[in-house]
């Protein structure tokens, strides 16, 4: 087959989880910004879906994470790696940008390196939680690698990366805080239950957190429970786990989405499944506690490939345990129930905690994460 030479005018961009998702569709809007000539084919998600010119697979729905989950996939990722090479040999892009998922955008960024097509990462893996020898593995195949968080630079530099910090996107896209009374009136706590973006984590957690919250309900009558969730998932697959635990649960509880995080800066405390959900609760100011389960295979293995002495991003950013973790076994209706009450029948601790949280917006840089990306990668292609 006849190659083309590539064009300043196309640009493929591969993301797999929600989060990057997001992030992906806002550097999407900020390069046909810069050019509205570009055209952007995607893989990812329904927000990156919305503003690509072109998309090839909702690769976000397949929600493969952990150790085991992605050899279920395994046939799904041949035919999507295909997908991918075939379109870079018939389109030859400008370049290609990865977005996070490293499992996957590695191949990716393999195979633009074997066409000669100039890659990008943005929004580079957590290589610093595990398996730190894959920072230079990107490094080597990308031409400029945009990291996140500060002390990602020296880890890509210390490798002969070619790597700039931009900034947390999150920053763009987070109100500031809500000034909300504590305690509130009559004792009408909202509380926040976050259970994660994928189908498997979404099993796992929602019935726990969603049992700590009746706990609540049992000493405060007035809380309310917010469930938020992610558009990739109708109430059609919430409502059986919410009816398992509680047929009468829509008195008291209400399915919350939103892209302004308005209802989210009104929590008071949080059930939160560790991830990004994580690190936005703390740029609202949102005490919480932090939970996760996996199937065992997969902890077993997490155990031992594990760098970071915790899993939240807001206690491996400040260096200590400013939330609870708690994790496999002690992830339980008790010690959940446990840490809301420490919070909810002690305001001053809730905050102090709220100062606390608030204190990471200034760790994270400046606004303007994905402009500057985008200018950095015009630049180069230009």
């Amino acid at each position: 087959m006849a190659k083309t030479a590539p064009t300043t005018k196309n640009i493929l961009i591969v993301a797999g989880d929600p989060s990057g998702d997001v992030h992906a569709a806002a550097l999407i809007r900020a390069l046909k910004a810069k050019d509205p000539e570009i055209s952007i084919t995607s893989m990812g998600g329904v927000r990156m879906q919305e503003v690509s010119s072109h998309f090839i697979y909702n690769l976000v729905s397949v929600g493969a994470v952990g150790f085991a989950e992605p050899f279920k996939n395994f046939f799904l990722w041949l035919k999507l790696i295909k997908l991918v090479r075939r379109y870079m040999d018939e389109k030859r892009p400008a370049c290609v940008i990865a977005v996070d998922f490293y499992g996957f955008n590695h191949q990716v960024l393999g195979l633009a390196a074997h066409r000669k097509i100039p890659a990008f990462y943005y929004i580079s893996p957590q290589v610093w939680a595990s398996r730190p020898g894959r920072a230079a593995k990107i490094a080597k195949l990308t031409k400029e690698i945009f990291c996140i968080f500060p002390f990602e630079e020296a880890l890509y530099k210390k490798v002969n990366g070619n790597v700039t910090f931009v900034g947390h996107p999150l920053l763009d896209m987070m109100p500031e805080p809500a000034e909300r009374p504590i305690p509130p009136p009559d004792g009408a706590w909202n509380i926040g239950i976050l259970p994660g973006s994928r189908r498997a984590e979404i099993a796992r957690h929602l019935p726990i957190f969603l049992n700590a919250f009746y706990r609540i309900k049992e000493s405060h009558p007035k809380a309310k429970a917010f469930v938020f969730a992610v558009p990739e998932f109708s109430d059609e697959h919430l409502v059986p786990e919410l009816e398992s635990v509680n047929k009468y649960w829509s008195k008291d509880v209400e399915i919350v989405r939103e892209k302004d995080y308005k209802q989210r800066s009104q929590l008071d405390f949080a059930f939160t499944c560790s991830g990004t959900a994580t690190l936005e609760n703390a740029l609202l100011g949102v005490p919480m506690a932090v939970a996760y389960k996996m199937p065992r295979f997969s902890w077993e293995i997490a155990k031992r490939v594990a760098n970071v002495q915790y899993v939240s991003l807001v206690n491996i950013i400040l260096k200590k345990p400013a939330v609870k973790e708690l994790l496999q076994e002690k992830a339980t209706v008790d010690l959940l129930a446990q840490e809301a009450f420490s919070f909810l029948n002690n305001p001053p601790r809730i905050r102090a905690a709220r100062k606390e949280l608030t204190g990471l917006r200034a760790m994270l840089g400046s606004s303007g994460a994905a402009e500057r990306a985008a200018a950095k990668i015009l630049s180069h292609l230009n």
